[in-house]
């Protein structure tokens, strides 16, 4: 009997464990199945950039994992039972829920925005969490008369990318940063400096020590009282995880995510896998690893080899994920490579300007081209037409 995959999710994380899983794979007697409700790969690195107004390159996965022998479901998951090893699913073409079976599950759910409850946020501001909400926030943006103020709520990397994006791309607007520390605070010294000489140079208004604590549809109001303009406001304080998980027997960690060991393998459950922002996982020193590319794309290969490992009998490779480099965009003209310790602390090495914006645009592309060549190097003999769930197919086989 064929050893059923499962994998919930096809960002970077889902996209790289399926392909790998295939590749590692190919020759055994298992089917994977690939669930995401979306027909494209959403490079959500460069969202940012969707929303000050660049087209992104279509990724669509019928191409991506075609003769991979990766089956592609268009469906949005709406819950997983760990104990019966079943998913639910609600197809993104409508009809009636599906349930689906799994031997092994590897959960790549990711995470979504977080409004941390702040009154007004859900109301009034935008995300860029998601291909969704990064095209709602372009549309607003290119609505926008010149001179008009446009805030940007959040000091960590995507709120300084997103900030130095809509100010390179929009210079005739007011655009300001809201942190609530020190912009900069995690960058070594040469990297603040960089960055401040970034943001300066664009225009950008930077109110630091700034707690935000409500949000309307002009302004934004400071803990101490204070208001701030704003016609747009963009929150980005943070990731929250997909709720799928908090409602299953899973054992959980902080925030939500799914507590994993070495090789992603769910303490509780032995049969779940969870990668991405959606686990929980050690790094060096002791530490979470932190929800991003850089952690989740690594977690996915460990993921996939122990998986492939433990059904062929292999010793299971036990790899640690450390942390070299933060790649941080400031436009389409400067970057930033602030070189960090293995548990992701800035030392005094970084690069700056064009050079690191080339090097931040190649660690991009390498992200990409590694989701759309999943299995380079596999036999063609090997391998088998991806199927996509389709309304037309889905009545044939019912009728069938």
């Amino acid at each position: 009997m064929q050893h059923r995959i499962v994998v919930l999710g096809a960002g970077y994380t889902g996209a790289t464990a399926a392909g790998r899983l295939a590749k590692r794979l190919h020759h055994e007697d298992v089917t994977i199945t690939l669930v995401n409700p979306e027909p494209d790969f959403v490079e959500r690195v460069r969202l940012h950039q969707l929303a000050a107004g660049q087209d992104l390159r279509p990724r669509p996965f019928s191409e991506v994992f075609a003769g991979t022998g990766v089956e592609l479901k268009l469906a949005k998951v709406t819950a997983v039972d760990v104990d019966r090893k079943t998913v639910t699913l609600a197809p993104a073409s409508g009809g009636e829920r599906e349930e689906l079976e799994y031997d092994t599950l590897v959960y790549a759910l990711g995470s979504g925005w977080n409004d941390g409850g702040v009154p007004g946020v859900a109301e009034h501001a935008h995300e860029i969490a998601g291909r969704a909400g990064a095209l709602r926030l372009r549309a607003r943006l290119a609505a926008l008369e010149a001179g008009r103020p446009v805030v940007v709520v959040g000091g960590g990397l995507t709120g300084v990318e997103a900030v130095t994006e809509i100010a390179e791309a929009r210079p005739d607007l007011d655009v300001a940063l809201a942190v609530h520390g020190v912009l900069g605070g995690w960058l070594s010294e040469k990297g603040r400096a960089h960055l401040r000489k970034v943001v300066d140079g664009l225009g950008i208004t930077v109110h630091e020590h700034t707690a935000v604590d409500a949000v309307e549809a002009d302004r934004v109001t400071t803990a101490d009282g204070r208001t701030i303009p704003a016609e747009v406001t963009v929150w980005t304080t943070g990731f929250a995880v997909h709720p799928i998980a908090g409602a299953t027997t899973l054992e959980l960690a902080d925030r939500g995510r799914i507590a994993v060991d070495s090789t992603m393998r769910s303490l509780s459950h032995p049969d779940v896998y969870a990668v991405g922002d959606a686990a929980m996982a050690i790094g060096p020193g002791g530490e979470p690893l932190r929800m991003s590319c850089a952690s989740g794309v690594p977690m996915a290969w460990q993921a996939a080899d122990a998986i492939a490992a433990r059904l062929t009998g292999a010793e299971v490779p036990r790899v640690p994920i450390r942390y070299v480099q933060q790649c941080i965009s400031l436009g389409r003209r400067e970057g930033l490579i602030q070189f960090v310790t293995a548990d992701d602390r800035a030392v005094d090495r970084a690069l700056t300007g064009r050079i690191a914006a080339r090097y931040k645009e190649l660690i991009c592309k390498g992200a990409a081209w590694g989701v759309a060549n999943p299995t380079l190097g596999l036999p063609t003999r090997r391998r088998r037409v991806v199927r996509q769930e389709t309304p037309d197919r889905a009545r044939a086989q019912a009728a069938a």
